[in-house]
């Protein structure tokens, strides 16, 4: 009974993480930690998402009686971990480089500033992302007997979803780089038997992303980046702009 109760109460506990995960925006986190009119996100919402998606967690790791083997909590085969993260981290290297050539034909590095606040983001979502979703809720749908390729697509169909990056107007590259993180991960979670791996690939992933785009993960909609509105401003290649000084018609400055 005690077992059964326990199982259920980290169910629970899995579930709250979705919803959490689903109300990021409100939070100004995860791929949402962009500035608003010129003014950055409130820092206590976004240490308030993190603080509850960590504590949450640990709590599954807690209260359910085997959460390293039934929900993959764990970091798996630490040789298979370090090898196939750094294997399709450089892969997700590579695809955050595609993305900004195709976007912005350079790399857009980001302000130092921002680099403290946004690599501890990229960070703790990649953690609280992989242990929610191809931790515990993988965990949870191979519970009921599903089929481990069934699980891992409806797993990453639930995260995919809790993103919203597949909204009207959202960037569909990203959309396709976040399907590929939840069925990469959970494919290499169940070969290695924990989410280390998985965790290790997506933090890479996520920190190119913002190395490369100047992005958490959600890019202003296409023609509204500063470089493009003042490219669109800009006056065309062989042309001079003249300014006439006020009061004197005819004399350019």
């Amino acid at each position: 009974m005690e077992h059964t109760l326990r199982v259920l109460i980290a169910l629970g506990l899995t579930l709250l993480l979705v919803l959490l995960r689903l109300d990021a925006q409100r939070f100004g986190a995860a791929e949402y930690d962009e500035p608003i009119a010129g003014r950055p996100q409130s820092v206590i919402r976004r240490l308030a998402w993190y603080g509850i998606g960590i504590v949450g967690v640990v709590a599954i790791m807690f209260i359910h009686p085997n959460a390293g083997f039934d929900l993959h909590l764990t970091v798996g085969n630490p040789l298979g971990a370090l090898v196939f993260g750094l294997a399709f981290g450089a892969a997700g290297v590579a695809q955050a480089v595609a993305l900004a050539g195709l976007r912005y034909r350079r790399l857009r590095f980001p302000d130092f500033a921002a680099y403290p606040g946004a690599m501890a983001n990229q960070v703790a979502t990649a953690f609280i992302d992989e242990a929610t979703f191809r931790g515990a809720l993988l965990g949870y749908l191979l519970f009921t007997g599903m089929n481990p390729n069934l699980a891992i697509i409806a797993q990453a169909l639930v995260y995919v979803l809790a993103t919203r990056l597949g909204a009207p107007g959202r960037d569909r590259n990203l959309f396709i780089l976040t399907v590929v993180i939840g069925l990469v991960g959970g494919w290499i979670t169940l070969v290695t038997g924990g989410i280390g791996a998985a965790f290790l690939a997506h933090a890479i992933t996520r920190i190119a992303v913002f190395l490369t785009t100047g992005h958490a993960g959600q890019p202003a909609p296409l023609g509204r980046e500063t470089e493009e509105i003042a490219r669109k401003r800009a006056a065309p290649d062989g042309w001079r702009v003249v300014e006439r000084v006020q009061g004197e018609p005819g004399r350019d400055r």
